[in-house]
């Protein structure tokens, strides 16, 4: 893992050597810099050395005559074999690394080396070779976006980096909202791609290249994801390549020359990995959990993480370490928000940078089981479809008036309810109403409301009458509806699947484990991704990845006899924190101070009578009518924002704080409080 920056069109070390430095955290092994005066371009690099630690492995990096550079993040598994087929080529190489590996890459099958690369990456590669009539600088980013790559083109200028702050240096850049992306982005809890907070900064989609020449800047698709189910294994066969694959994959991730470990929520993902370490490390696997007291996580759905962790952990002798889970939260969320860049509010960010950040005293790289759920089907949404196709057949009125009153009913019986735990009573409730809700809507739609916490008119009802007029014409999950027209011909199982690998899965579940891994100079490594675990999922057909009303069921099937029946069949559960007890007590007073009626008027976004009914219906712990079901969570950091209306009584000022509350009933609301 690095860091990674640049500039084209222009020259400005002092700026360089500013973006480079801010960005330390991720590489604080190395720095470098380069500038081409002649090219007008300018790359920066942080380094995290994790393969060849010597000093050959310096970035920027270039070829033997200076013609090709580049600047890097990420890993290539398959480097090592590349390697040797570009000697076979006659390239020499100085280094053991793979950084090394696209610099000759490139230069023997020029753009089309991103074909060929297998593992998790970002990078800016400038060419200077002497055959082209200007130079040209190519920024990729890996399949599924593992890696992050942010840039802003102005005009003739483009300027770059692995993470947002690093381009808000440039005292040419605007610091406005994009008020489409906060719509989006209320609805979600994240902001879909290519879109940031930020107007005017995008990040790079992933399996897309941009290639900037002459001041232009043009982006294309290099690869992409394309179900072709083929239905001539049988299901035990099926079972036995997965084990082998997951294997295999599992191993190629364990490349390091420096120390590794795992994530280990008690999950069926994470547990897998852990289980397929063991098998060929030669030592105990390091392996880290989250754990917190049972009266903090009385609110949420599932409080077992550690439970079955241990389980886990003492089945495969790992060298488990056990974090409970009891953060100063009130100084520590400015620090995750200012390594977020914008809010991406799910409560598993603390506890990934809580791990990472103790973990970095043993080791440099940890692995984990993100991915499992998109790839073979292991979200509530995924089965929720089939439920809605059932449900939609009840007559309305029944849905709207017995079965309605009996859903709410719930919530206050929640503490009542001998032997059920009250936060499972609680997201059953949530589950089942947002069932309700989109049962009778297009299957699309209906998958974009079974992701969202409020739909279009309860997100428009929280803001003030300037912002709400602006946003009148905006669509709620449009990028989805997007990607779901890209994918007309495949059944609906796997069109869910490749949104979920185009949305949810770049935009919030790598970016923030990216981030805040990327916070305490840790790396993570992602299995499920590999090419080859990949390759046999497109193959899948869908029903080995939901069965009936069995999610991940091949999965399930592959890891039979190698892991617990307990974790096997162990329902799905967030690896989260316990935020929504954190925002009735500890993060109390912080709630009423960011969100009190002079705050709010100041900011001007957001109607104050909404917020305040949002407030009280959570710590009253009455479920309201909005389709939701949200993770508490305080996110307070500084973002130097200006507001893009006109009207001097909404203007930012030099900042901002975001706060973020998520209702533990109703849609979460984005929260802004002027220094």
């Amino acid at each position: 893992m690095c860091g990674i920056c640049g500039i084209a069109g222009f020259t400005d070390r002092p700026l360089l050597e500013q973006m480079t430095s801010i960005i330390a955290h991720r590489g604080p092994d190395d720095s470098g810099i380069y500038v081409s005066p002649t090219a007008q371009v300018g790359l920066g690099n942080r380094r995290l050395s994790i393969i060849d630690l010597s000093a050959a492995g310096h970035m920027p990096m270039s070829n033997e005559d200076g013609r090709v550079w580049i600047t890097y993040n990420g890993e290539i598994y398959n480097f090592r074999e590349l390697r040797r087929e570009l000697q076979d080529h006659g390239h020499h190489f100085r280094s053991n690394t793979d950084s090394e590996v696209v610099i000759h890459g490139y230069e023997q099958w020029g753009i089309g080396i991103l074909q060929k690369l297998e593992g998790m990456f970002a990078f800016a590669l400038l060419d200077l070779q002497e055959n082209e009539r200007t130079p040209k600088l190519l920024l990729a980013r890996d399949r599924f976006g593992i890696k992050p790559l942010y840039y802003r083109a102005l005009r003739d200028r483009l300027i770059f980096g692995s993470e947002i702050k690093s381009i808000l240096l440039s005292p040419s850049i605007a610091r406005q909202i994009n008020p489409e992306a906060l719509h989006q982005y209320l609805a979600f809890r994240w902001v879909p791609g290519p879109d940031t907070l930020f107007d005017g900064i995008y990040k790079l989609p992933p399996g897309h290249y941009l290639l900037w020449k002459d001041g232009d800047c043009k982006i294309e698709r290099y690869w992409d994801l394309k179900p072709q189910p083929d239905e001539t294994s049988s299901e035990a066969d099926l079972a036995q390549q997965l084990r082998e694959i997951l294997q295999r994959a599992v191993t190629r991730h364990m490349i390091s020359d420096v120390p590794l470990g795992v994530f280990l929520s008690g999950g069926l993902d994470s547990s897998t990995i852990l289980a397929l370490m063991a098998q060929v490390s030669p030592e105990p696997v390091t392996a880290y959990t989250i754990g917190y007291r049972p009266e903090d996580g009385r609110l949420e759905q599932s409080d077992e993480d550690a439970k079955f962790a241990r389980l886990v952990a003492k089945q495969f002798g790992a060298d488990y370490h056990e974090i409970v889970l009891e953060p100063d939260v009130v100084n520590l969320l400015p620090k995750i928000i200012w390594h977020l860049d914008e809010p991406v509010s799910d409560a598993a960010a603390i506890s990934t940078y809580l791990i990472c950040t103790e973990a970095h005293s043993r080791l440099k790289v940890l692995l984990s089981g993100q991915a499992g759920d998109e790839i073979f089907a292991g979200y509530r949404v995924h089965l929720s479809h089939r439920l809605a196709e059932l449900v939609k057949h009840v007559p309305g009125f029944l849905r709207r008036g017995p079965g309605r009153w009996t859903l709410n009913t719930l919530p206050y019986l929640k503490d009542h309810l001998p032997g059920v735990h009250p936060g499972l009573v609680l997201a059953f409730h949530r589950y089942f109403e947002k069932l309700l809700q989109a049962a009778s809507l297009p299957p699309e739609q209906r998958y974009v409301a079974f992701h969202a916490y409020g739909n279009h008119d309860d997100l428009l009802r929280l803001y003030s009458p300037e912002l709400r007029e602006t946003l009148t014409p905006c669509v709620v999950g449009v990028r989805h509806l997007l990607h779901f027209d890209a994918l007309r011909d495949a059944d609906f199982l796997n069109r869910m699947l490749y949104v979920d690998a185009k949305t949810f899965l770049p935009d919030l579940n790598l970016t923030y484990s990216d981030k805040m891994s990327s916070a305490a100079s840790v790396e993570v490594r992602v299995p499920f991704l590999d090419t080859e675990v990949i390759e046999f999922a497109s193959r899948l057909p869908s029903r080995f990845k939901l069965h009936r009303l069995t999610s991940k069921y091949i999965l399930k099937k592959a890891v039979a006899g190698l892991l617990p029946q307990s974790v096997i069949r162990r329902r799905k559960a967030g690896f989260g924190a316990p935020t929504r007890m954190w925002l009735r007590r500890d993060l109390r007073e912080m709630v009423d101070d960011l969100l009190g009626e002079e705050s709010l008027r100041r900011r001007g976004l957001l109607d104050s009578k909404q917020v305040h009914q949002l407030i009280a219906r959570d710590r009253d712990g009455v479920c309201g009518s909005a389709p939701s079901w949200i993770h508490a969570l305080v996110s307070m950091g500084r973002m130097p924002l200006k507001c893009v209306w006109p009207c001097s009584s909404l203007t930012c000022g030099f900042g901002f704080r975001w706060l973020i509350p998520w209702c533990s009933s109703d849609v979460c609301v984005l929260l802004n409080h002027v220094q």
